[in-house]
């Protein structure tokens, strides 16, 4: 297969939403009809023996929540299907923006229940600042949700995006009958089945078939074609260039869990969506089918097997062709590095592949070299651009539980900082340790994996900080000046930059004015 014919084939996608609307139910169902499992386990249920396959880490399992993205690759209908599931915890917002910058279009899965939540706003203005195209799954239908056009009008008003709906909910909650399918012109009547394929769907000549009467009560017929004629009358046609613009969502109703309405996605998805995209870094944009390999890192994650204390570097190919074994530029090192082992993923399952395409995520083996935002090329020196860091919001002082073990907590503390979703900042005085993140969740994560992945007890104790703000200025001298009279606020990050730890925000306020030639900054660059 040529190149070209590689990319056409390929579609790598994220999944979005707010906690709890079920994304990882829809991811485990996608994966079913593309045939990678044979049964789906639902998140939180215990009737089922077969956990999910997206959330692996004991933690995940325990409370019932995706803390790390996973990656699934499948084939369905010739084409192959990247899934990126994303942790839709405000705690873990960082993971999600920088998995954003890897996909070429998104499935954002709202609740039909609790309609548009704040955290999915969050979301949409990154899809929205790249022009990520979107499409939207109402799932829950097998609950009694809000009325149908209430949730359209919630999604372009709240999200600041058209939509237009490609299927229709026929009923809802206890009077659920079915879906009719405006995309493919067919209907697909509702049996509850939690775990296998639904695969009854009658085939109809459009919204007046009196095969509709037959199959439907007569009352269920009359309100459907009523609000198909509403929806045709009020929504404009599907305009395929405007959803590739991120202009225009098309909406889909149906219930995960249930595996009910997600076969029409799928289907209509495939047919839409963007194949890979061209890229920008610092010098150009990059289109897809140049013959010289490049990509980026966008996450890392410590421990992906337990028995072989691995870190494993995820990376988005971009362009050419990557080849196992060859050695490859890393930008930032400004030297070349060799892979001699790269993985695909189902989730923790992993198989070695030999070479990977644009649109394609591998995962790197790595001992410490990559980093998130690293870009690798055949020679290149351009930066892909767009990957996020944010000043943490949250800081705790690490406590250690055990002397004995004080080399083990160095370690674990690094590499899991190295995952990107927490920092570590070291006082210069007296070598105190703190870790800053996005949200409190972390450092239940942090304490949690430290004690079981690198048997290190640790506690994290409340610390009066306020910011930690990045310092740098033209002027040495005055520089100097600062880091002495505020020595016992300094300290470095990973990195050894210098970081001035505000205890408030008007005494921070109060510092910036008193030292007019040092900088601070809120954001460090990678």
């Amino acid at each position: 297969m040529t190149l070209e014919q590689e990319i056409q084939k390929r579609r790598t996608f994220g999944i979005i939403a707010h906690p709890d609307a079920g994304k990882t139910t829809l991811t485990e169902k996608l994966l079913l009809f593309g045939g990678a499992i044979q049964t789906a386990g639902a998140v939180k249920s215990n009737k089922i023996d077969v956990g999910t396959r997206s959330d692996w880490m004991e933690i995940e399992k325990q409370r019932g929540i995706s803390v790390a993205t996973s990656v699934m690759g499948f084939d369905y209908k010739d084409l192959k299907i990247n899934i990126l599931d994303t942790p839709g915890h405000e705690d873990f917002a960082e993971d999600t923006y920088r998995t954003l910058t890897a996909v070429d279009s998104v499935i954002m899965v709202i609740d039909c229940v609790k309609g548009v939540e704040r955290q999915t706003e969050k979301l949409m203005e990154v899809c929205r600042m790249r022009k990520t195209p979107v499409l939207c799954f109402i799932n829950k239908l097998d609950r009694e949700g809000r009325d149908a056009f209430e949730l359209l009008d919630e999604i372009e008003e709240k999200l600041g995006i058209n939509v237009r709906p490609m299927s229709w909910p026929i009923g809802m909650g206890k009077s659920l009958r079915g879906v009719f399918n405006i995309f493919e012109n067919n209907l697909n009547l509702y049996e509850p089945s939690k775990t296998k394929k639904v695969t009854d769907v009658v085939e109809i000549k459009g919204i007046d078939d009196p095969e509709l009467d037959q199959r439907l009560p007569a009352s269920a017929v009359k309100t459907l074609r009523e609000e198909i004629e509403l929806v045709n009358g009020v929504y404009d046609p599907l305009d395929v260039s405007k959803y590739l613009n991120g202009e225009v969502a098309p909406v889909f109703f149906g219930s995960a869990v249930n595996n009910f309405g997600v076969r029409e996605l799928l289907d209509c998805f495939i047919q839409i969506a963007p194949p890979p995209v061209a890229r920008e870094t610092e010098e150009r944009k990059v289109e897809p089918n140049e013959r010289k390999f490049s990509g980026f890192i966008f996450k890392i994650h410590a421990n992906m097997d337990p028995k072989h204390r691995n870190r494993i570097a995820f990376a988005r190919i971009c362009s050419g062709t990557f080849h196992r074994g060859t050695s490859y530029y890393n930008v930032r090192h400004d030297k070349q590095f060799r892979f001699s082992n790269a993985t695909a993923f189902m989730a923790q399952q992993k198989e070695t592949v030999d070479e990977a395409f644009p649109g394609d995520i591998v995962g790197l083996y790595d001992t410490g070299n990559l980093k998130i935002g690293d870009t690798l090329t055949e020679g290149e020196k351009g930066l892909y651009k767009g990957i996020p860091s944010f000043s943490p919001e949250l800081f705790r002082e690490v406590i250690n539980l055990d002397a004995m073990k004080s080399k083990q907590l160095e370690k674990g503390l690094n590499q899991l900082m190295d995952e990107g979703v927490a920092q570590l900042f070291t006082f210069e005085m007296g070598a105190r340790k703190v870790v800053g993140t996005v949200g409190a969740l972390q450092f239940e994560v942090l304490q949690y994996r430290l004690l079981n992945e690198y048997n290190a007890k640790a506690r994290f104790d409340h610390v009066n900080i306020y910011k930690a703000c990045w310092i740098s200025s033209k002027n040495e001298a005055k520089l100097d000046a600062f880091i002495k009279d505020k020595y016992r606020h300094i300290a470095k990050d990973k990195e050894g930059k210098l970081v001035f730890m505000a205890e408030s925000k008007a005494w921070l306020q109060m510092v910036q004015d008193n030292f007019p030639d040092v900088e601070f900054h809120f954001i460090s660059e990678f």
